[in-house]
């Protein structure tokens, strides 16, 4: 169950299966001319289609990272065998055919198999297992569950993620079954104490549960809480999504009001139900991908709600397209509404921020900057081309520091190893960990600078 779906036996195997189905499918004894021309046709058509699936995911803005070459290695195949099926569908055994279309089916597997390489999203035979039969492990439960384990007036030795359906009066916002990670120290008193609470985000096309299940986030929350007597913050992964392929960008438009769904549902909810402080010093926001964007986006637009942000590889605002396209996708073109969830003119409009602080991490090579809160807005130098799309995080990361610095947030950005994936996510964020903790105010655990302070 813990074999690797993104390197080792399984891909390789099925490369090498898919390669071989191929081979046989174009065979042997086939005229000279019909090789030439078949197999040309077959790479004209590889290359079209990998253009094509190129060029369509950057227009939806999909995302903000090059396509993998396994991705587009295996889009190219596809193509390729689907060519070489229908060529030598004619005159062929039929047994050879039987191996052309499963030519093509393990391409198709080969090109998803590259996705996931490139994003983590299912790092193991177990976590696609989890989804696929859409089974929990043992340490989630439901709040009938959840009322019974209290009620015993045991504390459990690592946290336990609980299944919890929020209300959607305030937005009617459609959105799945959302989760809340309790440590152990939650369990301690009835009621509980007031710890402190953190909206955690995933990225785009994905599930509420995706930290906990493509990451080693939950293992990371359950280490921290060991070493700090039970203590951590409540834990929320709310869905700002809707469905799997449903891009809010955390904002209220035409794909739904996820904004609202944040801000006047989950956050009263779970002060109510959880018991956790409602005071904004005690609130913060993670998220990765877009997810750091929406985190991004919530903090600076609600600061009397937040005071703290982890930014891991986000980008510099809401992003489905092109501006014009996010505009047009997002708000039904209606460029005021742009506006109001644009962070530089949020923040630039707000003036300066109170208590607010941000840890921006980027998995590049980059050294550490530091700033300190300023009451002196940035130069215009130090923002320039805000808007220029750029394949790299870490100029973003440091735009974004800058403005933020001059409107009084202090702020830090770091660099963490990995790529633009799921994993190396989870390594961005159990670094950032221990300063989110500390300056929202955890019990028992001790308050860090931000990295270069």
């Amino acid at each position: 169950m813990n074999l690797s779906l993104i390197s080792g036996l399984i891909p390789l195997t099925l490369q090498l299966l898919a390669v071989i189905a191929i081979v046989v499918a174009i065979g042997r004894g086939r005229s000279r001319r019909w090789l030439l021309r078949s197999l040309l046709l077959a790479v004209l058509v590889g290359v079209a289609l990998t253009a094509a699936v190129t060029l369509y995911v950057r227009n939806q803005g999909w995302s903000a990272e090059p396509i993998s070459a396994g991705t587009v290695f295996w889009t190219g195949m596809v193509g390729f065998a689907v060519t070489v099926v229908i060529a030598g569908w004619s005159g062929s055994a039929w047994w050879r055919r039987l191996v052309s279309v499963l030519s093509v089916l393990l391409a198709v597997v080969c090109a998803l198999v590259a996705v996931n390489t490139a994003t983590g999203y299912l790092p193991t035979v177990r976590a696609a297992w989890l989804r696929a039969t859409g089974t929990q492990p043992p340490q989630w439960i439901d709040e009938s569950q959840l009322a019974a384990l209290h009620a015993k007036g045991e504390i459990p030795t690592r946290g336990t993620v609980v299944r919890v359906m929020t209300p959607s009066d305030a937005s009617g916002f459609a959105h799945r079954t959302e989760l809340v990670y309790l440590p152990p120290a939650w369990f301690a008193s009835n009621p509980p104490p007031p710890l402190p609470a953190v909206i955690m985000l995933g990225g785009e096309f994905g599930h509420p549960d995706d930290w906990l299940v493509s990451t080693n986030a939950l293992q990371t929350l359950d280490n921290f809480a060991a070493l700090h007597h039970g203590n951590s913050p409540v834990f929320v992964f709310p869905d700002i999504a809707g469905r799997f392929n449903n891009d809010t960008e955390c904002v209220d438009g035409t794909r739904g009001n996820a904004a609202s769904h944040l801000t006047k549902e989950v956050v009263p909810y779970t002060i109510s139900r959880f018991g956790v402080s409602p005071k904004p010093e005690n609130w913060g926001m993670a998220g990765w991908s877009s997810g750091a964007t929406c985190s991004l986006l919530t903090a600076v637009r609600n600061p009397d709600m937040f005071r703290a942000i982890v930014w891991l590889d986000g980008t510099l605002g809401p992003n489905a397209g092109t501006k014009d396209q996010t505009i047009a996708r997002l708000f039904g073109g209606d460029q005021d509404a742009w506006d109001a969830y644009d962070p530089k003119t949020v923040i630039t409009r707000h003036g300066a921020y109170d208590h607010l602080s941000a840890w921006l991490a980027v998995a590049e090579d980059t050294p550490t900057v530091y700033r300190k809160a300023s009451a002196t807005p940035p130069s215009a130098d130090a923002v320039a081309d805000w808007d220029t799309f750029s394949e790299k995080h870490a100029p973003n990361a440091n735009k974004l520091c800058a403005l933020l610095s001059g409107h009084n947030v202090e702020c830090s950005v770091v660099g963490y190893k990995g790529g633009h994936d799921f994993g190396s996510a989870g390594t961005g964020f159990a670094a950032a960990l221990p300063w989110l903790a500390g300056v929202l105010g955890t019990p028992d655990v001790k308050v860090r600078a931000l990295p270069g302070a």
